[in-house]
């Protein structure tokens, strides 16, 4: 009888690569998810220099990501579905994982004058912003933040916001003397960049009038146009990834194969070579980031509302109908007419 040979735990040992050199952590990322790893690390994993750019990944909600991501070295399965068939690739930018409530872990990441960059993904109720888009002053943590930090700028405090750990971090930084950082929002909010700089220096005002100040010559902050759709993981595609892969992964992605980046900003520290893997660098987003929400989110929008209409319970079902289709169509011929061309 021949024996079985169970499928080992995506590691580096695993994949027999356990002596390989992790990349020195140059990024440190807020808001660990489906879309980060299908995005930004990708993008990381694919750049010419991904050798020299680690990430330092602290989760959003989803704090079971450390328990299952650790054991993988970080490590984990990309999933690229399409009509055409599917594609894996193993994405290992990803130099360590840490809850996102650590803000120990996180300061401490983010004063090290060899970290580049920050990115984030923490969705757009994260920020806690206004109606007119500025910093929410009347919501309840964010009051709560700004009085707790007013006792202390310090590893030891635990803020409850995004915006209330990344000050007490960047305050950190100030007080070590490291070089200017890079602020990078990855969330599908229009003119992400200038919103996050007036609500951390309204915050910071609030708090620390010294790292108000410090803000203009030490941080940039980057504005974004990003996209890339990530389903949750279906039980039967894990099943179907340990058969193609031969180990188990307990932390995969699936997504689609188009992904879209475009950034306006400045890198004072560097960046990696995103551009090798797509990434557009461009001198103003809007244009880019109205095209996005005109033809692909307002045809997806388009497509779920009238795909119920027939009985289609997905967008993909939807899309192939021909009625639906013809309703897009005709979307996308008034959207051209009023989209700058680029």
């Amino acid at each position: 009888m021949t024996d079985v040979i169970a499928p080992a735990r995506l590691s580096r040992e695993s994949l027999g690569d356990a002596d390989a050199v992790v990349p020195p952590v140059r990024i440190v990322h807020l808001g660990l998810g489906a879309f980060h790893r299908a995005h930004q690390a990708w993008y990381t994993a694919r750049a010419t220099d991904a050798a020299d750019w680690g990430i330092a990944a602290f989760t959003g909600r989803n704090g079971d990501l450390v328990e299952r991501l650790a054991p993988q070295d970080g490590l984990y399965t990309l999933l690229e579905r399409s009509p055409s068939g599917d594609s894996v690739e193993i994405v290992s930018s990803t130099a360590s994982v840490a809850p996102g409530d650590d803000v120990h872990t996180f300061v401490e990441a983010l004063a090290d004058p060899r970290v580049a960059i920050l990115t984030l993904t923490i969705t757009e109720a994260g920020y806690r912003l206004a109606a007119d888009g500025g910093l929410d002053r009347h919501d309840e943590l964010v009051r709560e933040d700004i009085r707790l930090l007013r006792g202390g700028m310090n590893a030891a405090t635990a803020p409850a916001t995004a915006l209330g750990r990344i000050p007490v971090g960047l305050d950190a930084r100030r007080r070590a003397g490291a070089p200017a950082l890079a602020l990078v929002p990855c969330d599908n909010i229009p003119e992400n960049g200038r919103m996050l700089a007036e609500a951390l220096h309204t915050f910071a005002q609030l708090v620390e009038p010294a790292l108000a100040t410090w803000l203009t010559d030490g941080v940039s902050v980057v504005s974004t146009s990003v996209d890339r759709i990530t389903p949750r993981v279906a039980t039967a595609e894990l099943a179907d990834l340990g058969s193609v892969t031969g180990w188990i992964d307990a932390a995969p992605v699936v997504t689609e194969p188009f992904s879209d980046w475009v950034l306006s900003g400045e890198f004072p520290s560097g960046r990696p070579d995103w551009a090798a893997a797509g990434a557009r660098f461009v001198d103003e987003v809007a244009p880019w980031g109205n095209r996005k929400l005109w033809l692909q989110n307002g045809a997806h929008t388009l497509a779920a509302l009238l795909g119920g209409l027939p009985g289609h319970s997905l967008v993909a079902e939807a899309i192939d109908d021909r009625l639906v289709r013809d309703a897009v169509d005709r979307l996308w011929d008034e959207d051209v007419c009023h989209l700058p061309d680029l």
